[in-house]
């Protein structure tokens, strides 16, 4: 059985989120949760936030237990840029872009 957890809009580069999404995939739940709170990075804090939602979805909805569950897949995709600028010399201007992502990661209890 598959469950997941989706959140979207995050303030952070897809970029930056998928340094630490990495790390989770192929991990077990227990074991994913260790390491979100361990690494010192904002996309670790924000990740740990939707692996706890898919744990809470996991457990609440389907039953199912967090020794059993391991993270199938972590994937940041891109969101909207809001669009900023910054004034330079001689009149002209800078792009500024502020990235967003949107995080969905899948647990997986290993049987069909």
């Amino acid at each position: 059985m598959e469950v997941q957890a989706v959140t979207k809009f995050v303030r952070i580069s897809p970029e930056k989120a998928r340094h630490v999404a990495r790390l989770l995939q192929g991990k077990s739940a227990e074991d994913a949760l260790a390491i979100v709170a361990l690494v010192p990075r904002k996309a670790a804090r924000l990740l740990g936030k939707t692996l706890r939602s898919a744990v809470a979805n996991a457990e609440n909805n389907n039953d199912l237990r967090l020794e059993n569950l391991t993270v199938k897949s972590a994937e940041i995709g891109a969101g909207p840029i809001i669009k900023r600028f910054r004034t330079k010399a001689r009149g002209m201007a800078g792009k500024i872009r502020k990235r967003t992502s949107h995080f969905r990661i899948v647990l997986t209890d290993g049987k069909a």
